[in-house]
């Protein structure tokens, strides 16, 4: 296989993308059973995870596929770390893929930026980004903008300073079962049913920079309960909340079209 650069969000040199799987996807027991707390920290279970990772891999490869072939963004898919590792901290209690804006656009905003703000934007968490993830007990879809990725949360806030709220929130009413969360509190604003007082609770509190911006969606999967998470149908739904978010992540991130980072 030839060789690919490490994943997003990966130590240089450490790792190499695997090959995507192919077909139909379906998570098995076994992907979930080696992110469990007796065995994330097992290299023993490497393999098991290495079949996860090109699971998810797959479906963010497939996403970046119809996100092009909508015209829309253009992303790069990446995966993260299967096997325990210093970066890690000997433990992978979670794997996930990457959709993250492609190399010609981490270029362009390196030229807005400016080199001494955009040190390395090849890391995945420099950039807001769609995650499909998954840990021992649940699914996850995901938009996530990270503390280093200030810039995208910067120009998110003056996008909504520009334009006022709805625009937005005409975007999120729309995305129901997902949920917009800060950083890793407790609390949670549901999408569908936010308005500009839940906005305002929201932004009263929220800094780029300083603060994670998560919006997400996830499914629960428990040992008890995890047929209906290993079916083909549940690798499908994924995809197809993955793809509900593309509109909210060509509002919220930083791009040609959405372009609001030093305005305002």
């Amino acid at each position: 296989m030839p060789s690919t650069p490490p994943p997003a969000g990966s130590p240089a040199g450490t790792d190499v993308e695997p090959r995507p799987e192919s077909g139909e996807i379906t998570f098995a027991d076994a992907d979930f059973h080696a992110l469990g707390e007796r065995l994330c920290g097992d290299a023993q279970y490497n393999d098991a995870r290495l079949a996860a990772r090109r699971k998810l891999l797959a479906l963010g490869k497939r996403l970046i596929k119809r996100v092009a072939d909508a015209e829309g963004p253009k992303l790069e898919a990446r995966s993260s770390l299967h096997n325990p590792t210093a970066f890690n901290g000997m433990k992978v209690r979670r794997l996930w893929t990457y959709a993250v804006r492609a190399k010609a656009e981490k270029n362009r905003l390196k030229k807005t930026l400016g080199a001494d703000l955009a040190k390395d934007l090849n890391a995945a968490y420099k950039n807001a980004y769609l995650c499909l993830a998954m840990e021992a007990e649940a699914l996850e879809v995901s938009l996530r903008i990270h503390t280093d990725a200030w810039y995208d949360g910067q120009n998110f806030l003056k996008r909504l300073k520009a334009e006022g709220y709805e625009p937005f929130l005409e975007i999120a009413n729309r995305l129901d079962g997902f949920v917009l969360r800060l950083h890793d509190w407790k609390g949670e604003w549901p999408l569908a049913d936010l308005g500009a007082a839940g906005l305002d609770e929201y932004l009263k509190y929220y800094e780029p920079g300083e603060h994670r911006m998560v919006f997400e969606r996830r499914y629960p999967a428990p040992a008890s309960a995890r047929d209906a998470a290993c079916t083909p149908e549940a690798a499908g739904e994924l995809l197809a909340q993955a793809e509900r978010l593309v509109p909210l992540y060509r509002y919220v991130a930083w791009s040609k079209e959405s372009d609001f980072l030093f305005g305002g």
